[in-house]
């Protein structure tokens, strides 16, 4: 303890909330460790990530106050909200055990302290379903129980957090010869150390005040040995899956009894008004199916784990490239190059999902045909485009961002403004691009820039062909009504009136500055393909494909013949055929049939 710290007996709202914020500083500063010690419970490098935006939630959301119960409870609810991951979710927890045993009529002393986080402990264990020790769990339950043996030893929180320090030290490095993972991999448990690190920074401003504990230096952490590769078999589950349920005496013994058979690690927690789920699954679309009847699902995270281990073993590139959902590219070219897709969103009134995440395309055809309210899109939210470059941030020297047409969506703003934060913190180089295109228009582009990385290019090199790439770019679909267009605005609704009067089956287009046009029309589905092929021989002629691509809304038929044609044109296959996006059909409609292109 410094010889400034001053003896403190109680603590108020404000002192608790500029102390967790001291810690959340920790948190932030190491977060690039955490990531990279993350072995368990699966070695997904994303622990400090999950952790950091966990406390900026906090941060986001709390005006602090003198009342001590009113800040603890409101730190709770906002760790709940913006909880992630495993060890994020457990804090969570834990913090809203010590909210509720926080008597609002007495001072938090020393003595009430301990009481109130020695029972929070019990509030952490409930929400485990297999609860593991060797973990954050196990340094917290060692802290709070030392905190408490040594409750009537100390009258002065100064002291105590010192002494309750070294304890908590001792406890994660015993993680490391509690679990075997972590003993192959020479490292202690990345949630264990993310809340030494969080209490580090807590006891700080107790014993240097909040200024000094805000700007402390952050110090040279000894270099991680180097670690075993954990491979894919040991990911028993590949996706990270989390939900928010919002509802009245919600009971999260039944929840968790309800999809414990969907996977593992699974952390059920929260209080009757707010439950945090967190589990591993291989079908995050089932545990969202029984999930809805529980309540109002605010909040949906599904992490790839598969993807992030490679990211952490075998990353190819220096450079990222993010995208969303729309862009159409199959799984088997984002997982071999490495593609981090950001999803929209798909809404059926208050129901939503994440795209091609939690609602495949043939779920959504069929809620489509069957739901009496209209689907909508979303664009993702910045905080998730943040949350994606804040973690690639601990991995990438540099993020290439590209995204559906700025003129169609809000996506690529949401992602502009989400990278601006982190570009400030951080310093790493984000730049976020305006395809002006969507479907597999978005995604060839997207290609084409990993293409070149695997080749060899830089992050600047990337960046300046865009705007070549772009006006090599054509995308035409083959639409069977205007109905769905123009309930989403893209399209005028006199238009809409005129081709209704005359039956007409329109032809859109994308054009250079990424705005749909409805370029022609027929009188039939076939006489409108026939419309798009005329044109693509127009606009192609003289000039080499580089790449085309079939996309479609629940017409297969129509795909199929697009292929044929384009196949008579080029000489060669499409690159692939595949689904357009729910995001992409619940504003242009089922039926839709669409070639994509770019001249070489």
């Amino acid at each position: 303890m410094t010889e400034t710290a001053q003896m403190i007996k109680e603590i108020d709202g404000k002192q608790l909330y500029y102390s967790f914020l001291a810690g959340a500083q920790r948190i932030f500063e190491q977060q690039k460790l955490l990531n990279k010690i993350n072995v368990f419970p699966v070695a997904d490098a994303d622990t400090g990530t999950n952790l950091a935006s966990t406390m900026r939630s906090i941060m986001d959301a709390i005006i602090p106050t003198e009342n001590l119960k009113q800040t603890a409870v409101a730190l709770a609810d906002a760790a709940l909200i913006g909880a992630r991951g495993n060890s994020g979710i457990i804090f969570a927890q834990f913090l809203y055990g010590f909210s509720n045993e926080i008597n609002p009529n007495e001072a938090l002393t020393v003595q009430s302290f301990a009481e109130s986080v020695k029972k929070a402990v019990a509030y952490a264990y409930d929400a485990i379903a297999n609860p593991v020790e060797g973990t954050i769990l196990t340094v917290i339950k060692d802290w709070a129980e030392y905190i408490y043996l040594l409750k009537d030893t100390f009258d002065d929180f100064t002291k105590l957090l010192v002494e309750a320090y070294s304890k908590a030290l001792e406890s994660l490095a015993a993680t490391t010869g509690k679990l075997e993972v972590l003993a192959r991999a020479h490292v202690v448990d990345a949630g264990a150390k993310g809340f030494v690190f969080w209490l580090e920074g807590f006891m700080d401003f107790f014993t240097m005040g909040a200024e000094k504990a805000m700007r402390k230096p952050v110090q040279e952490v000894n270099p991680v040995d180097e670690m075993v590769e954990m491979p894919h078999d040991v990911i028993t589950f590949r996706f990270c899956t989390e939900a928010l349920i919002s509802g009245n005496q919600l009971d999260k013994h039944k929840i968790r009894n309800f999809i414990q058979h969907c996977g593992d690690s699974l952390v059920v927690a929260g209080s009757p008004q707010k439950i945090r789920v967190h589990i591993h699954t291989d079908f995050p679309a089932e545990v969202f199916s029984q999930l809805h009847q529980f309540g109002n699902i605010t909040y949906q995270k599904v992490d790839d784990m598969v993807m992030q281990n490679e990211i952490q073993f075998n990353r190819k590139y220096n450079v990222a490239i993010v995208t969303d959902s729309s862009c159409d590219l199959p799984k088997e070219f984002i997982d071999r190059y490495q593609i981090h897709v950001v999803p929209l969103s798909v809404h059926f009134g208050e129901t939503y999902f994440l795209d091609r995440l939690t609602i495949n395309p043939p779920q959504f055809y069929a809620m489509q045909e069957k739901s009496d309210v209209n689907a909508t899109s979303a664009q993702p939210a910045s905080k998730e485009f943040q949350n994606k470059f804040e973690y690639l941030a601990t991995h990438y020297d540099s993020v290439v961002g590209i995204h559906l047409s700025q003129a169609l969506s809000g996506t690529w703003s949401s992602s502009e403004k989400g990278s601006r934060d982190v570009v400030s913190r951080t310093g790493k180089k984000i730049d976020v691009i305006n395809s002006n295109t969507l479907t597999a228009g978005l995604g060839l582009i997207v290609l084409r820039a990993a293409r070149a990385l695997e080749n060899g290019a830089s992050h600047a090199e990337v960046v300046s062909l865009m705007e070549e790439w772009k006006s090599k770019s054509v995308v035409r679909v083959s639409v069977t009504t205007l109905k769905y267009i123009v309930r989403s605005g893209r399209v005028s609704p006199f238009k809409s009136f005129v081709a209704k009067l005359l039956d007409l089956k329109p032809v859109i287009a994308i054009d250079a500055e990424g705005k749909a046009s409805l370029f022609s029309k027929s009188f039939s589905s076939q006489g409108c393909m026939k419309k798009v092929m005329e044109n693509i021989m127009k606009v192609t002629q003289g000039k080499k494909i580089w790449e085309y691509a079939i996309t479609h809304a629940n017409n297969p038929s129509a795909a199929q013949w697009y292929a044929g044609e384009m196949e008579k044109l080029t000489g060669k296959k499409p690159i692939f055929i595949d689904h357009a996006s729910p995001a992409l059909a619940a504003n242009i409609g089922p039926g839709i049939a669409c070639v994509s292109l770019m001249l070489e």
